[in-house]
């Protein structure tokens, strides 16, 4: 199965013909590095409208690099160039954030130079260590499985904000940690039930707070975690909190996700009617 390394929001820009200008498509996308069934690295670009992958190209070690474009007005325009060829694959970044620019820049450059690296990458604020990146497989949602993962997201929120005062030093590391999770899991029985099915399918059934505990403290979940630190950061979890029946902006941060789970919550509280929308 295909394994998502990096990715980030970033369009495509098409260099104008018979000159050196480039410009760049409105279109929204995604460029994402992936080790595929045939166990060599793409370098894919993801229509985020369609999601149609519109363009798969195979890497060899240190055959390719990702600098940014230094002659671009704008600054966040990046090329994909080839030691092995004259190929150019041009594409501009669509974080409303440039902050993180580098970062994936740098990400990107080790994979091309060494496919079986890992990125690494820098802490989210609030967390005191590295990660690297993770891939995640998506489905649909329940309506039963929604209401249990969206109480037990509630049975984290503090009073007064998202998981805290501070809502800029949220991390799901800081969050999801052994000390929070084991006394909702006691006095919670019905979020075990929901969780359960989300959980691997070699765990004794029936489930228990047993369990689930033996899982949040082992190194696996931990990472796991960390990876899902990272995924939100990078913006594209626009699927996933779909299916939570959140808006697409709930999949751009931490913050921005358990934001609109208490607003979700609140609505629900009120007597409101909660629908998917594209």
């Amino acid at each position: 199965m295909p394994d998502t390394r990096i990715a980030f929001k970033a369009g495509r820009a098409f260099r104008r013909e018979g000159t050196n200008f480039v410009d760049p498509s409105p279109t929204k996308g995604a460029v994402e590095l992936v080790n595929g069934d045939d166990d060599l690295l793409h370098f894919q670009w993801r229509n985020r409208v369609t999601n149609e992958t519109e363009e798969d190209l195979i890497l060899f070690p240190s055959d390719a690099s990702f600098n940014k474009v230094a002659q671009s007005a704008w600054g966040r325009t990046y090329v994909l160039k080839f030691s092995s060829s004259d190929q150019r694959h041009f594409f501009w970044m669509q974080n409303a954030d440039a902050s993180r620019d580098a970062e994936f820049v740098m990400n990107v450059n080790k994979l091309l130079a060494d496919p079986s690296d890992d990125p690494v990458w820098l802490p989210a604020v609030g967390s005191s260590e590295p990660t690297a990146s993770g891939s995640n497989t998506q489905r649909e949602l329940t309506q039963t499985e929604r209401d249990g993962i969206q109480n037990f997201v509630n049975s984290l929120m503090l009073p007064g904000g998202a998981a805290g005062s501070n809502e800029h030093d949220v991390a799901l590391s800081d969050i999801l940690t052994p000390a929070n999770l084991t006394p909702l899991f006691t006095s919670r029985p019905d979020l075990i039930t929901a969780l359960f099915p989300h959980l691997p399918p070699d765990l004794p059934s029936p489930p228990s707070a047993e369990t689930l505990q033996q899982i949040i403290a082992s190194p696996q979940f931990r990472a796991a975690v960390r990876n899902l630190d990272q995924a939100f950061r990078t913006g594209l979890l626009g699927g996933l909190v779909r299916g939570l029946g959140l808006p697409e902006e709930a999949g751009t941060s931490v913050e921005a996700f358990l934001r609109a789970i208490q607003e979700q919550a609140g609505k629900e509280g009120e007597g409101g009617e909660s629908m998917d929308t594209d």
